[in-house]
């Protein structure tokens, strides 16, 4: 889908608040309920028993297990906030009395001048603020700050927010342009989005101005990190001179053209500028978001929305490079790209945005975490063999075809819980004259139009139907535009308005059919998004996917697993005019639905024990049976394959 630009940044819009929306479906539902029943008390119990609970009471001593890392915070902030939207949407004595232990030990732990780190802290005190290249500081305090704010908003208790508004206070005091201040800014980004947040929820002016400081300051010369490593007595030349695209610093981020180096690190600097550009209106700033975001999602995305090819610095690497058994993909990384593009939504209520959101939680955000919700990934493959995966396990300590129960590195568990926990708030936009509808789940929304609420219904069996109904219920005399997403991947669209069609052509605009009416009570809309099975295919420019096809279905990515199709996923080849059925499969994963089709895959015989021979016609009938991706990995480990061979027409078949 073409985009459309105006030159300026526009005045943002709002998403409508969580506390506004319930979900109310049956295939985010359950999903919502495992988080909060199950995943919440898992990650609490891991975090207890790797020793990040307990480091917040300041007293591991040298030679005493669960040293602590420099990055723990972090962990612990994402569970909180995760709990925070928890209890937002359904109150849990048990739960909010957990998160107060937590914030009690976390408030003592603050140091007189303000400081706030369970590492530092007690580990190397005199190495505070000396190494912000790679020693998460900032990072952990970003997160610290997003869990205060959620976590204000969901209770109304302030001991989190004025404990880290201290901290901020300490921050601010330590960074920033005027004379004796570090001119620095973050390894890891984080801290540029969380200080708007807190901006927003205070009103305080130093905030915003602190993170517009760290996002302008980033790769300016002389460079900081090469300045820094100077100082800490290391040959930049070597450790950070060529490295710095890794941190996102080898230019200003307004001359920045291509996503470059961690993705994770990259994708939260972009939603901190986008964050940024929508309270200062900074055109330069917001034109570099756009730029960045299509690179990522025309050159360097996965079909499942995942985003990093690369194990070696969990970066992106180069346009069209898109490996299957290889993707690294970090579920983190496919969470901060759903971020970017719900805020690039708040700017300029795009499909293309709301296509890309989709696609990741629908595919590589969801299948970050079990069906029953206590095993992780961390890495997100398009294909796996298993003798490889257990290869690379042998190699790298890592397996890429188990999900996990925690990592040592364990960002990607509670960041899967915080999204999953906040999910509503992903739904819908609204402004005083416009409710935008992003994302098709069954639920009610109250949204507050210029301060007159409207009531928005969803009644849909969404992404396994068609079909989504909408009921607008309001009072109000005005007329309101009701603006509705047509995704990318739907060729034929229709509408009805109280049970007359309504023409799309006439009334689309950016992707989304605006009905602008004075509405009343009951008036009805049905949106039929016809989602036949489509085969898919790669830019040519996509090596690894060369003469091979996907099967989607709606907004939903499929793949093939050992477990219904056997092995050898790789030999499988699917004709060009094969016909794909949509089947029903109640007895899989509480009820799905599946793809079906009959393909062809080599005849192993007569092989008579050789590696090689002249090419025969040996293909024989293979019937294939897919299943969401989001679902892999929840039965036998085995085989999995996203991208299929492509077995063409013959030449002399007509097309």
């Amino acid at each position: 889908m073409t985009m459309t630009y105006g030159d300026s940044c526009p005045n943002p819009f709002s998403a409508v608040p969580l506390q506004n929306v319930s979900i109310e479906d049956t295939f985010w539902q359950p999903r919502l309920e495992t988080n909060r029943d199950v995943t919440l008390k898992i990650e609490e119990k891991q975090l207890a028993e790797t020793g990040r609970l307990k480091a917040w009471k300041l007293n591991w001593k040298p030679g005493d297990p669960n040293k602590p890392h420099k990055f723990w915070d972090s962990d612990v902030a994402k569970w909180l906030e995760a709990v925070a939207y928890t209890l937002e949407k359904s109150p849990n004595k048990e739960l909010e009395t957990s998160a107060d232990s937590v914030i009690d030990d976390i408030a003592a732990a603050q140091q007189p001048d303000g400081y706030l780190n369970s590492c530092f802290t007690v580990v190397a005190p005199e190495k505070r603020w000396t190494n912000l290249r790679d020693d998460h500081e900032l990072y952990c305090a970003g997160h610290l700050m997003e869990a205060a704010v959620a976590y204000w908003r969901a209770t109304g208790k302030r001991k989190f927010l004025d404990t880290l508004e201290r901290y901020t206070e300490h921050i601010a005091a330590r960074f920033g342009p005027e004379e004796g201040k570090i001119k620095g800014y973050p390894g890891h980004e984080e801290i540029e989005l969380a200080l708007v947040r807190l901006y927003r929820a205070t009103g305080k002016q130093q905030y915003l101005n602190l993170a517009e400081f760290f996002i302008d300051q980033r790769g300016q010369e002389p460079n900081f990190f090469v300045q820094e490593a100077e100082a800490r007595g290391e040959d930049p030349e070597r450790t950070t001179a060529p490295c710095l695209a890794y941190w996102q610093a080898h230019v200003p981020v307004r001359e920045q053209d291509t996503a470059e180096g961690h993705a994770v690190r990259a994708i939260y600097l972009y939603c901190g500028m986008a964050d940024v550009a929508a309270e200062t209106h900074d055109t330069t700033l917001f034109q570099a978001c756009r730029r960045l975001f299509d690179n990522i999602t025309k050159r360097r995305m996965y079909l499942t929305g995942g985003v990093g090819s690369a194990h070696k610095g969990e970066r992106f690497t180069f346009d069209y490079d898109l490996p299957n058994e290889s993707a690294y993909a970090e579920t983190c990384a496919a969470i901060a790209l759903v971020f970017f593009a719900h805020r690039m939504l708040q700017l300029e209520p795009h499909a293309a945005y709301a296509d890309v959101m989709e696609r990741a939680l629908y595919n590589n955000v969801l299948a970050g975490v079990s069906l029953d919700g206590k095993t992780f990934f961390y890495v997100n493959p398009l294909a796996v063999y298993p003798p490889m995966a257990e290869y690379a396990r042998y190699n790298k300590g890592k397996s890429d075809f188990q999900r996990n129960e925690w990592f040592g590195t364990s960002c990607c568990p509670p960041n899967i819980a915080r999204i999953l926990a906040s999910l509503g708030s992903y739904i819908y936009s609204y402004d005083s004259d416009n409710i935008w509808v992003h994302l098709y789940i069954s639920g009610t929304a109250e949204i507050p139009c210029d301060g007159e609420n409207v009531t928005l219904t969803q009644d849909t069996e969404y992404p396994w139907q068609d079909q989504i109904g909408l009921t607008v219920n309001t009072t109000t005399h005005r007329e309101i535009a009701l603006n509705l997403r047509l995704p990318g991947w739907c060729n034929a669209p229709a509408l009805q308005l109280n049970g007359e069609d309504v023409d799309l052509a006439e009334h689309t605009h950016n992707g989304y059919v605006t009905l602008k009416r004075q509405w009343t009570e009951g008036d009805r809309i049905n949106l039929t998004l016809p989602m036949p099975p489509r085969k898919i295919e790669a830019h040519p420019e996509v090596r690894q996917n060369a003469g091979k096809i996907a099967l989607q279905r709606g907004p939903l990515v499929y793949c093939l697993e050992e477990e219904d199709n056997g092995k050898r996923l790789h030999d499988i080849h699917l004709p060009d005019n094969a016909d794909v059925q949509v089947v029903d499969a109640p007895e899989l994963f509480g009820g799905i639905k599946t793809l079906q089709a009959n393909a062809f895959i080599r005849d192993e015989a007569d092989w008579e024990n050789r590696l090689y021979r002249p090419v025969q016609d040996t293909f024989r009938a293979k019937p294939i049976h897919a299943i969401p991706y989001c679902f892999w990995a929840n039965r036998t480990p085995g085989e999995m394959q996203v991208w299929i061979n492509r077995m063409p027409r013959p030449t002399n078949e007509p097309t």
